[in-house]
């Protein structure tokens, strides 16, 4: 698994940013929340999808007619923007580094995956502290779980689709089991509440 340093998070400088992970079932789940979020969303969006490494990802073709934000595969040194979705590419880990910057990573893989879940969620524990929140969607495995955990803990927010409406319930019980306390929604009400968060975290009408 990649080494994350032991800085403490430069929280002054990085946007509000979303995470979610997803496996079996997530394009359905992420078609039920992506399209909500409005054109000025003031926070960034990082996806990472369970998907074969080999060939391209198609997300971003399949996703950027279907939503108001910028819709693009995540780069190499790419600073994290407000109002922009990134989706992890297929065979790389992806991480948010402290300076609020992405980075991509062979490593080997967490749980059988890469991308994975966990390495994501670990990385922006520490580079966002309190700007992060956490989203654990449908899946077949437990990747995501103890990286969400990491997440609350340094201060973020957990969300993770509740299990009757996801196709894959292993994923979402796993979080759930890892963080008892998380908000736990449907991926539709996951959508209505992530489009109604305003600068600094808040919400708007529930």
């Amino acid at each position: 698994m990649a080494t994350i340093r032991s800085a403490q998070p430069q929280t002054h400088a990085l946007p509000l940013t979303v995470l979610i992970g997803a496996s079996a079932g997530g394009v359905e789940a992420l078609n039920r929340i992506l399209p909500q979020l409005p054109a000025d969303y003031p926070a960034a969006v990082v996806v990472v999808l369970h998907q074969p490494s080999e060939g391209p990802s198609l997300l971003v073709e399949v996703f950027s007619p279907r939503v108001r934000l910028l819709t693009k595969e995540a780069d190499e040194k790419e600073p994290l923007v407000a109002g922009v979705i990134y989706f992890a590419p297929p065979g790389y880990h992806l991480l948010i580094e402290t300076d609020g910057t992405l980075a991509l990573s062979v490593d080997d893989p967490v749980l059988f995956c890469r991308p994975a879940i966990d390495v994501l969620f670990d990385s922006a524990a520490q580079a966002l502290g309190s700007k992060a929140i956490g989203v654990v969607l449908t899946g077949a495995n437990e990747d995501g779980a103890a990286g969400l955990a990491r997440v609350q803990q340094a201060g973020g927010s957990a969300v993770v689709q509740d299990p009757a409406d996801a196709l894959v319930a292993t994923m979402p019980e796993a979080a759930l089991a890892a963080v008892p306390t998380a908000q736990i929604l449907t991926a539709t009400a996951i959508g209505q509440w992530l489009a109604t968060l305003q600068p600094g975290g808040r919400h708007g009408a529930q």
